[in-house]
């Protein structure tokens, strides 16, 4: 998963981690002690209002449909979280939107229009 390796290389620098994804889908916690162990700081979010505020950098993934046992847990996160221009009114004028594609519903075609989309 792309996710964590960007964890694993970000212990390469100065920063503070975010994750914010529905529980079922959390960080494995090889990764979180990992990251731990090189004195990176982490915190948990199970939504992303609660983390955008104080955010640079937002690096979105899309849910991905094959990591479920079945469509019902697939459906319990489907459209957790979804980057909206309402939200993004909640974000650093500076902060940069990330994805590694492709994007399935996670972040607003509207977003595409914004100049914090990399």
């Amino acid at each position: 998963r792309t996710v964590h390796s960007l964890a694993r290389l970000l212990t390469l620098y100065n920063v503070n981690v975010r994750y914010v994804s529905p529980k079922s889908l959390g960080m494995p916690e090889k990764i979180t002690k990992l990251v731990e162990a090189k004195g990176i700081s982490q915190k948990i979010y199970d939504n992303l209002e609660d983390a955008i505020a104080e955010t640079d950098v937002l690096y979105m993934t899309r849910i991905q449909k094959e990591r479920f046992d079945s469509e019902e847990e697939y459906k319990k996160c489907c459209g957790q979280p979804v980057l909206t221009p309402q939200l993004m009114t909640r974000a650093k004028r500076r902060m940069i939107v990330m994805h590694p594609l492709p994007r399935v519903f996670e972040i607003s075609k509207e977003i595409d229009i914004d100049p914090r989309a990399a």
